[in-house]
């Protein structure tokens, strides 16, 4: 007997931070709303995991505080309270021959203050000096007519020189968003930077300007007991407005005849339909070929696979945060497999609290872009080993497998999308595509940038947009 289809005010397609936005949006408004997510649990990259008896997140750890537009929503779904700052210890950079601090005062590691302490050991004091003549420079040295695009590297190697390139700029932009700085649009991980130039007159002072601009306090924040709460919260804030999250429910199929009022979407056996779809998956243009055709051959970039272990350790030495908050690795560094480390205890005061005087969680990555697959054993034994011994050659503390209480292996596939040119032209096709489809929306990393900060206000803008718009009006006008 075929099943009676379940018919929705809107659907969400991916239960990640995005699709749980904009089925918030959706909800306020009042319409009836399911968000269907093929994994077991909602979250997408800002995922838990249980480790030694910890909760601990799987994916992403913070946010950036840029726009406030995090904080403000945490605030709305009962997480004001809960929102913490890193411990101000730092950050470091691992080079091919040695360690250095990361500027405290940087934007992605370029320095606001080439002569400051932490930027000279790093980069030296001919680095220093180079990067200093930024401010001797004519303004539009580096930079190009306005409208052209001008890559992250080309502007730093411009104004500032390549040691603050190489052993700044391109570990940072590597560790936070897996990409190579010579392949993005400094506009693209660096909003209004170009811009920012051009009125300072140089790129250290563009870079002060963007500090002073932002938010007092830290660049990044997090919640009390883990990133992961957001998800927590977003998701009984949606059950409480009547709308429902169905984990374990892929979607295979989504469908809309020509002028019809309503998308038809399959899902783990069941049929559901709704005058409003929000799609939150790169698979997004996959799914939508037989709904917007035009999509067919569009294909954003799949972002760089990330592999992640974590480790519980029973190291007192540890206690004084020898690397600060965490390590970046530059590539070529031969000792060391890792991209970045995060030494999670000396990050967030509430994890030492839970962890205890002694006990250390040290999370790992592997992966980078354009690498393909990370280079990593399969097993969790291998990976195990591995991570004790990149551990070990990054913090310059002796680590093994007497001083492991726990670990855990998490694979997180395009979990990155690199923010080239040919990626934002190609977003920018799906969203004009997209437009044309009356009752649609797509919402994500994929389309809104990595982070956060830029998901967020993105998901509630095409979530209140939608809730707003008459599909059923606007089908019946569409020309067929």
């Amino acid at each position: 007997m075929t099943q009676a289809a379940e018919d929705w005010d809107a659907i969400v397609v991916g239960g990640g931070v995005a699709g749980l936005v904009a089925a918030r949006e959706l909800a306020l408004a009042g319409l009836h709303t399911v968000v269907l997510e093929a994994w077991v649990t909602p979250g997408g990259v800002v995922g838990r995991h249980e480790v030694d008896g910890m909760t601990l997140d799987a994916g992403a750890e913070s946010f950036a505080t840029r726009g406030g537009v995090v904080a403000d929503l945490a605030g709305e779904v009962g997480l004001t309270g809960k929102v913490v700052s890193p411990e101000p210890y730092g950050a470091w950079v691992r080079l091919p021959r040695g360690s250095g601090p990361l500027p405290r005062t940087g934007l992605l590691g370029i320095p606001a203050h080439p002569f400051a302490a932490d930027v000279r050991r790093t980069i030296g004091w001919t680095g220093s000096l180079r990067a200093a003549m930024d401010r001797l420079l004519p303004t539009r040295h580096g930079l190009r007519p306005e409208g052209e695009v001008i890559t992250l590297a080309e502007l730093v190697r411009a104004r500032m020189g390549r040691r603050v390139l190489e052993r700044l700029v391109r570990p940072v932009v590597a560790g936070v968003h897996a990409a190579d700085p010579e392949a993005i649009a400094a506009d693209a991980v660096a909003p209004g930077l170009v811009a920012a130039v051009r009125k300072e007159g140089a790129l250290g002072p563009a870079v002060r300007a963007m500090r002073a601009n932002a938010p007092a306090g830290s660049a990044v924040n997090s919640f009390d007991g883990g990133l992961h709460t957001l998800v927590d919260a977003l998701a009984a804030d949606l059950v409480e407005r009547g709308g429902e999250v169905r984990c374990g429910a892929a979607v295979t199929e989504v469908h809309r005849a020509q002028g019809a009022a309503r998308f038809r979407v399959e899902a783990d056996g069941r049929t559901l339909t709704a005058p409003r779809l929000v799609v939150a998956t790169p698979r997004a243009t996959e799914l939508l070929t037989t709904v917007a055709p035009e999509l067919a051959g569009l294909h954003t970039d799949p972002g760089a696979d990330i592999v992640l272990a974590t480790l519980v350790l029973d190291a007192p030495e540890l206690d004084a945060h020898p690397r600060g908050t965490g390590v970046l690795v530059a590539k070529g560094v031969a000792e060391v497999r890792a991209k970045a480390l995060t030494h999670a205890t000396a990050k967030w005061s509430w994890l030492a609290r839970a962890a205890g005087p002694g006990r250390h969680v040290v999370r790992l990555s592997y992966g980078r872009a354009g690498e393909g697959a990370p280079d990593v054993p399969a097993d969790l034994d291998g990976l195990t080993d591995l991570a004790l011994h990149d551990a070990s050659a990054i913090l310059g503390v002796p680590l093994d497998r007497s001083r492991l209480r726990a670990s855990a292996r998490v694979t997180w596939r395009q979990g990155l999308p690199v923010p080239s040119a040919a990626h934002r032209e190609t977003v920018r096709r799906v969203r004009e595509v997209v437009a044309e489809v009356p009752g649609l929306a797509v919402v994500g990393a994929w389309v809104a940038g990595n982070g956060l900060a830029s998901v967020v206000p993105d998901a509630r803008r095409a979530g209140a947009d939608l809730a707003g718009s008459d599909p059923a009006a606007a089908s019946t006008r569409r020309p067929g």
